[in-house]
């Protein structure tokens, strides 16, 4: 190795013995030589350069094509065998310049500063592209498809950011780490205030992940944001979140522990989707049903069997107690709005759509000033948006038209048609 050097010394030293050996000034020689070592220095730094993405880039990128993992096709996409060749023309620079200079310990010196801080930052550009290439690969993973991989590497690559500024600091300075540690420490205050938003986002993002309050791909709403549609990435500030009319909505990550949200996840994991909405009948038009009445409904097949048994049980009570049937009112009878609720229940039993092993309920609310609210509450087996919507739309478009068949009707606010022809105003 010492003879290396040696033999390499006399090298850069060739043209000012020849110019010294040929009566030039010394100083002439001497500068003219520096020159020369000083293009050839950049010509074997280029030359290295082009070897290394014509040859062992061109390779790796061969080698990268053939093998079935994805992990080195993201190692390419992030730049790692670039930044990892430049070690090199480093090495190559680090062995030639002291060299070249030997007679410059000012230059040397300036040399070593950028030399340093160049390989730190360059560790720094290293790590972050195995960061980025662990992200996308572990973003290609079943597992790891909904877990927030972007802030566990955004707070390693905080980490990563924070170790190297300390070591740059102890370059330009020329004090150690634990000086920089200390004036961090003083510093505390400023840097709280002005990472606030990056420590709150962090503790945010540990609690999300370890409470499994929001995952990649949830629908969520959030009505304070204007948010309602699917999580597409939770980072170390921010979740962002594609609305169904394809607009992007983003939101603090601390929001989604602090304030109050809804995650549609349950619904979507749970075997069915819930339908809930209710009808309004006028409390005028319900009334007790007389035998011809009945022997109409009789004729409706999803509830012939039920009138009947119901009407024979009403009668065999009536007989019994001798309740004097000249007044309705008297004894026991079945309504309008009661025979309704056990159609409607009958209908979704029967229909295809709806799942029969969770809660099928038809009840009756308190009345209010817009009427008798008649809830229906079911699960539809379709969870898809589009189809359950189709589905709901189905449903009480067939409760709707089947109202009038029971002698009920619904209530709706007055219009100005309405008014119009109260008063005979309408031409």
């Amino acid at each position: 190795m010492i003879q290396l050097d040696e033999h390499i010394k006399q090298l850069s030293c060739l043209l000012e013995d020849f110019l010294l050996r040929n009566g030039v000034n010394y100083s002439l020689a001497h500068y003219a030589n520096l020159l020369l070592n000083i293009l050839v220095l950049i010509l074997i730094i280029i030359g290295i350069n082009y070897l290394i993405k014509r040859f062992v880039i061109q390779t790796f990128k061969t080698f990268t094509d053939k093998t079935k993992t994805t992990f080195d096709d993201f190692l390419i996409q992030s730049n790692f065998p670039r930044y990892v060749g430049q070690i090199l023309p480093l090495m190559a620079l680090y062995y030639l310049v002291p060299i070249i200079f030997v007679d410059y310990p000012a230059i040397l010196a300036i040399f070593d500063k950028l030399f340093d801080l160049y390989v730190i930052i360059l560790v720094i550009w290293i790590f972050r592209s195995l960061l980025r290439t662990s992200k996308n690969y572990l973003k290609t993973l079943r597992q790891f498809n909904d877990k927030p991989v972007d802030s566990y590497i955004q707070v390693v690559m905080i980490l990563v950011w924070v170790v190297g500024l300390m070591f740059i600091f102890a370059e330009i300075t020329g004090e150690s780490i634990r000086s920089f540690i200390i004036s961090l420490g003083a510093a505390s205050a400023v840097l709280i205030l002005v990472f606030k938003d990056t420590i709150l986002g962090f503790v945010a993002s540990i609690q999300v992940a370890v409470n499994d309050i929001v995952r990649i791909g949830d629908w969520i709403t959030f009505e304070r944001y204007g948010a309602d549609g699917n999580v597409t990435e939770i980072s170390l500030a921010t979740v962002r979140v594609q609305n169904w009319d394809n607009t992007f909505t983003t939101i603090p990550t601390y929001s989604l522990i602090s304030e109050s949200f809804q995650n549609w996840r349950g619904m979507q994991e749970s075997p069915g989707r819930r339908i809930k909405r209710s009808v309004y009948i006028k409390q005028n038009s319900v009334k007790f049903m007389t035998s011809e009445d009945l022997d109409k409904l009789k004729k409706i097949a999803l509830i012939k069997k039920y009138v009947i048994s119901r009407q024979e049980e009403i009668d065999s009570y009536n007989k019994e107690n001798n309740v004097d049937k000249s007044l309705p009112l008297n004894g026991r009878n079945q309504t309008n709005l009661g025979i309704f609720r056990k159609y409607v229940d009958s209908y979704l039993n029967e229909h295809s759509a709806i799942h029969k092993e969770l809660y099928i309920i038809v009840r009756h609310q308190a009345p209010t000033d817009k009427g008798i609210p008649i809830e229906i509450l079911c699960f539809s087996r379709d969870k898809r948006w589009e189809n359950f919507e189709y589905i709901t739309a189905d449903i009480f478009d067939h409760i709707i038209a089947a109202i009038p068949y029971f002698g009920l009707q619904l209530f709706e606010s007055p219009s100005g048609d309405d008014i119009t022809k109260l008063y005979g105003l309408n031409q």
